[in-house]
């Protein structure tokens, strides 16, 4: 990392705090009215996505002045920073927004740090449930719940009777996951259904082993997710066995795999 930055412990205990800072304004406007629209691309977002990143994206460019924030809301506004090979930021205020707007609870906050193409620090907290995740690359993975105790976490050996599979609450193709699993040998004994990021801190904390992803996502929806992921002992890779890597073009990513290392 670029040595002019702050360590990885003081990034992460501030990005901590911006996002429980976040989590509390989407909480107040999910007591409320939502302020459900629809942007551009036909995908949902409400008054909490936009309140969320301003706290976020604030307290970022406060503590990095130098680094660049890529931010959903501003990324569809058309604010699109340049990255030049530099660390930078990667942020998704809300991500589960329909999970948010039909108040299943199933979403997340999510901040990430890029560096080399890879997220060496993920938050993930899930404001309805008051419960946060994080990893920093070379300090491992932990877990914090509404007592605000953290627990250290890591991935689980793969059990006997067969793998858990995460699936998206609204994005699985049961069918597809199907033939991939058998094209791979792998046994899969039991699945969960869960929105946003929420799949990756599954399989980070042992409660679920692989997540297979075949439909389109965004640098934003994975970043985080992935730098707890990695931190706890799984990993995130292409279909083709690559790591999944950050500041492509459109910052869109191919299909993936998140996994802890024995279910590979």
């Amino acid at each position: 990392m670029t040595n002019s930055l702050p360590n990885l412990r003081t990034l992460r205990d501030a990005c901590t705090v911006f996002a429980r800072d976040a989590a509390a304004e989407i909480m107040r406007i999910y007591a409320g009215d939502l302020g459900e629209r629809t942007k551009e691309d036909k995908s949902p977002v409400t008054d909490a996505d936009h309140a969320a990143e301003v706290v976020i994206v604030a307290g970022l460019r406060a503590l990095t002045p130098g680094l660049a924030v890529v931010a959903e809301e501003e990324m569809a506004a058309g604010h699109v920073p340049k990255i030049d090979g530099q660390p930078f930021w990667l942020v998704d205020p809300l991500d589960g927004t329909k999970e948010f707007i039909k108040r299943n609870g199933e979403f997340t906050v999510n901040i990430a740090l890029i560096d080399n193409g890879r997220p060496t620090l993920g938050i993930v907290l899930a404001p309805a449930t008051d419960t946060l995740w994080r990893g920093a690359a070379g300090i491992g993975a932990d877990k914090c719940g509404s007592d605000g105790v953290f627990t250290a976490i890591t991935t689980r050996p793969a059990p006997p009777e067969g793998l858990t599979a995460c699936a998206s609450r609204s994005h699985a193709i049961y069918s597809d996951l199907d033939i991939w699993f058998r094209n791979n040998n792998l046994t899969v004994a039991g699945r969960v259904q869960a929105g946003s990021s929420l799949k990756f801190c599954l399989i980070a904390e042992g409660k679920a082993d692989i997540y297979p992803r075949f439909g389109p996502t965004n640098e934003w929806d994975t970043a985080a997710g992935q730098g707890v992921l990695e931190a706890a002992g799984g990993e995130v890779v292409t279909t083709d066995g690559r790591p999944l890597l950050y500041g492509k073009p459109r910052f869109s990513n191919p299909h993936f795999i998140a996994r802890s290392l024995a279910a590979r």
